[in-house]
């Protein structure tokens, strides 16, 4: 097994298990009936003879993986897409069109409550985690379907930020509204991807639906708002956001399929280049 690739765990009670206890990856040891040898070669003990405790906790140990992965996505991805937004805005208007106050308010109302909930909160239940293949754990979790993961928010997020703010450009306005209605694009695009993705959870829920909340407040109230280097919002900018948010979302559904496209081209590229 372990010569497979495989992460091995040996179980046993007596002292001619000690040596595969000792030799594997996780060795336990069963303490109710276990010889002295096979408890103290273990790394874990277990107090009664039931068993099954050892599948639930690989059921929660892949969920934990699956927590983790997730929030290391909603951190950085929604980052790099907020990072490729400002480069991008730099690049067409000649300065950043956000400033560093409302910099720091997109990692407050993303990076901290969101991303926390989403860190605690396992995505799948106990039973839906012990069905999960061995491979999908912590390697496959955290190998290319973590770097997909990240790359598609990013791209989400940036995409939400620049069509909210290129919306407010041209639409009737100064600077600083197409500023705040990229703000709100930025956040409002992170903390949509988040919902969608954790929306059975109560947790993510508040967090998500009560940071969301929270930048209307700041937006839409005058001396808060303005402290924040922004302006509040009509009715046409709000739109203009929620039309970005939406457009974001649905370019990410689209994303998976735009890979693959680009895949099976350069392979197919490849193939002639070959022969």
């Amino acid at each position: 097994l372990r010569d497979a690739g495989r992460v091995v765990g040996m179980v046993g009670d007596g002292a001619n298990d000690a040596a595969a206890i000792r030799a594997a990856d996780i060795g336990v040891g069963i303490s109710a009936r276990g010889s002295a040898a096979a408890r103290n070669a273990a790394d874990i003990v277990l107090t009664d003879d039931d068993l099954t405790v050892l599948i639930d906790a690989i059921g929660e140990g892949r969920a934990l993986w699956h927590s983790v992965a997730d929030a290391i996505a909603v951190l950085i991805g929604g980052n790099a897409g907020e990072v490729g937004f400002g480069i991008l805005g730099t690049l067409l208007s000649g300065r950043a069109p956000l400033s560093t106050r409302q910099m720091l308010m997109v990692n407050l109302f993303t990076d901290l409550f969101p991303a926390m909930a989403v860190a605690v909160t396992p995505e799948e239940d106990a039973g839906q985690a012990r069905a999960t293949s061995p491979e999908d754990a912590a390697g496959g979790v955290l190998g290319e379907p973590l770097i997909r993961q990240i790359r598609h928010r990013a791209l989400t997020t940036c995409l939400g930020a620049v069509t909210a703010w290129l919306i407010g450009r041209f639409t009737p306005g100064t600077a600083r509204r197409s500023g705040t209605m990229a703000l709100c694009g930025v956040v409002g695009t992170q903390l949509a991807q988040t919902l969608l993705d954790r929306r059975g959870s109560t947790l993510v829920r508040v967090t998500s639906l009560g940071s969301a909340l929270v930048l209307i407040a700041v937006v839409q109230t005058p001396g808060v708002s303005r402290l924040f280097g922004c302006s509040p919002l009509g009715p046409v900018a709000w739109t203009g956001v929620v039309v970005a948010i939406a457009l974001a979302l649905a370019g990410q559904r689209v994303l998976p399929g735009v890979e693959r496209t680009v895949e099976r081209l350069a392979a197919a590229g490849r193939e002639r280049a070959g022969r």
